[in-house]
């Protein structure tokens, strides 16, 4: 399979067909009808499309790519995945589907505060994506991040215990739901504000080039993926981000996860062109859209596309059509979405298409994948106890990272906060 520059950075309007699900899963009524009445795979809407007036230009014919699905595969000689490879991607699905689950017990019972956005339905992105990557590559997040920050190998004690505002989280207690951060394994957020995650990973992507082809570190080939979701391409820096990345031939990766719903707005109302995957070619980057409910799918787009990274070939934009199955945050009551385009999502859960490509091509038993999902409760439950016990921040980290001083601005000589000396506020105002 492959999407090369080539086949996919083509001039505008882009021809029709340039999708890695050309082939739909033999049993999902709900397949594109990309020709005619294109639809989103699990959506009862039509997509609308702008006329645009022809264009005299000669458009080479581009051919679809031939990444297959979990059950387009039947011959254990065209095996996607070996049985190692399968196990691995399982577990770190059901370690993400499992966390979130927890999450919201957790949220309920007062645990966590402030705006929690599980990632339930979605874990064939991070997990097609995330585990293909070296320690040393990049991953940038949203609000919606823990599961990138389990798939990228942040223990899970941590990342509970940061949504428990404890200190023993990955920041200390600081960060909360919305800001995972790991230097360790180069998980630089986590961001709560749309497409501010964007630039950041842009730069990453830059600090990576610069250190290979300026400063001649052989070593330095590693990529960045940055994650966003649908409501986010609408947004000034995602377009600025794009022609920087195409222009000086960055080694990233932009990562729609376009789960169809931008808090309560469906993308088909929000976009004049809802098919995100275009505005690759138009910067002149290769552009595709793949299944985002099917891991293996992914992961086969995702693998050409680090590759091309990693050998200096410039970035790509995916568009990765998902979808989630809570509301927007633990707060949404989610009444606002089609319960027929929930339901029919739902029958295409990636966990379970999973499941039964493994069992059905004899990589798994029940018993082997029943086994982890065993293995995830104890990991799980061991966090919640571990993060439950853990301390909260002690008072004087409340101004630790916020300013040059090391000890926090408004830290006096002897330690304490100069707010709390009674002659502090003398000559200000009082309410």
């Amino acid at each position: 399979m492959s999407f090369s520059a080539t086949n996919f950075a083509q001039p505008r309007p882009v021809p029709v067909g340039i999708r890695s699900n050309e082939k739909s899963l033999s049993s999902d009524p709900f397949r594109f009808r990309f020709r005619g009445s294109p639809s989103f795979l699990g959506s009862p809407h039509s997509l609308r499309f702008n006329p645009t007036p022809p264009l005299k230009l000669a458009i080479p014919h581009c051919r679809r790519s031939t990444a297959a699905a979990v059950t387009d595969v039947k011959s254990s000689a065209n095996m996607l995945i070996t049985k190692e490879e399968g196990l691995e991607l399982y577990e770190d699905m059901i370690l993400g589907r499992f966390f979130e689950d927890m999450c919201a017990q957790m949220y309920y019972r007062g645990k966590m505060f402030g705006f929690v956005h599980l990632y339930n339905g979605q874990e064939a992105v991070s997990t097609g994506f995330i585990k293909l990557l070296k320690k040393e590559d990049t991953v940038v997040s949203t609000y919606r991040d823990h599961v990138h920050a389990l798939s990228k190998g942040v223990p899970a004690r941590a990342v509970m215990s940061e949504l428990f505002g404890k200190a023993t989280g990955c920041c200390r207690g600081q960060g909360g739901s919305m800001h995972m951060f790991s230097k360790e394994h180069n998980l630089i957020g986590g961001f709560a504000f749309i497409g501010e995650g964007i630039p950041v990973a842009t730069g990453a992507a830059f600090s990576s080039k610069y250190r290979r082809e300026v400063l001649k570190e052989a070593s330095a080939d590693h990529v960045t993926l940055a994650f966003f979701g649908d409501g986010t391409c609408n947004n000034g820096q995602f377009y600025e981000c794009l022609n920087m990345a195409a222009l000086w031939k960055l080694p990233i990766i932009f990562v729609v996860e376009n789960n169809l719903w931008a808090i309560g707005m469906s993308h088909l109302r929000a976009t004049s062109d809802p098919e995100i995957w275009k505005k690759g070619p138009a910067f002149g980057m290769a552009g595709v859209h793949v299944d985002g409910m099917d891991v293996l799918k992914v992961r086969e787009v995702a693998k050409e596309a680090i590759e091309r990274a990693r050998r200096g070939d410039g970035p790509t934009l995916v568009e990765c059509e998902t979808y989630r199955f809570r509301g927007h945050s633990l707060a949404d009551p989610d009444e606002l979405r089609d319960p027929a385009e929930k339901a029919r999502y739902a029958a295409r859960d990636p966990i379970s298409a999973l499941k039964k490509y493994m069992i059905e091509n004899k990589l798994a038993n029940e018993q082997e994948l029943k086994s982890i999902e065993k293995k995830i409760d104890e990991v799980l439950d061991d966090a919640v106890e571990f993060s439950d016990e853990s301390p909260l921040p002690p008072r004087s980290q409340l101004l630790e990272n916020v300013f040059a001083d090391s000890k926090g601005f408004g830290i006096g000589p002897d330690g304490k906060y100069r707010c709390e000396d009674p002659k502090f506020t003398q000559g200000t105002a009082h309410v």
